[in-house]
């Protein structure tokens, strides 16, 4: 059977996906409970690799001792459908409880940590400590010759930390990646 398509129509048909689905690229933070076993983390990775989407930030930790249950954190950045197959595909997963959306289930709280080796010496010094004193940054390390910072924020707030140290001296940066929790009394099961 053949579909016909009237030039100009605005029908909502597969052949005619522009008409359905917004192209605009949203970034979107998911939370992902999983059993905390040896692979189920490549298995996560493995879908993301396998079909051409981008993981920007990524954190995984064990949250249930007891339940043996780990909570995966990621950002990804994609089209509306984009999301919506990904968190499809990621439920489908065995090892996969739980899937949310921080992004889209209301308000949420996330977080950075990074630590930041700067060096020089005279007004580059002086300077990246005022500096990190504004960004409520913290001297973990110091020499005659360099400080590492710790600066725990958005991931905006971090960004903007790293622009302003790399004309002073930044050396060497490493980052956690994005820890996210939603606001209120709501949350997710561990």
């Amino acid at each position: 059977m053949a579909l016909k398509i009237q030039q100009g129509s605005t029908s909502h048909s597969a052949y005619n996906l522009r008409a359905t689905y917004s192209e605009t690229v949203e970034r979107h933070t998911l939370a992902v409970i999983v059993d905390n076993e040896p692979g189920v983390l490549a298995r996560v990775i493995g879908l993301f690799s396998g079909r051409g989407y981008n993981i920007d930030s990524l954190t995984v930790a064990e949250t249930d001792h007891t339940g043996h249950t780990s909570r995966i954190t990621l950002v990804t950045s994609g089209t509306p459908q984009i999301i919506e197959q990904i968190k499809a595909q990621l439920g489908r997963i065995v090892a996969v409880h739980d899937v949310h959306d921080l992004t889209v289930e209301g308000s949420s709280v996330e977080r950075e940590l990074a630590l930041f080796k700067v060096t020089g010496t005279g007004d580059h010094r002086v300077e990246s400590l005022r500096l990190a004193d504004i960004f409520r940054a913290n001297v973990v390390d110091s020499t005659l010759e360099s400080f590492t910072f710790e600066i725990t924020g958005t991931s905006e707030k971090i960004d903007a930390f790293a622009d302003l140290m790399r004309p002073l001296g930044l050396q060497e940066m490493a980052r956690t990646g994005v820890a996210a929790l939603s606001r209120g009394k709501k949350g997710q099961a561990l």
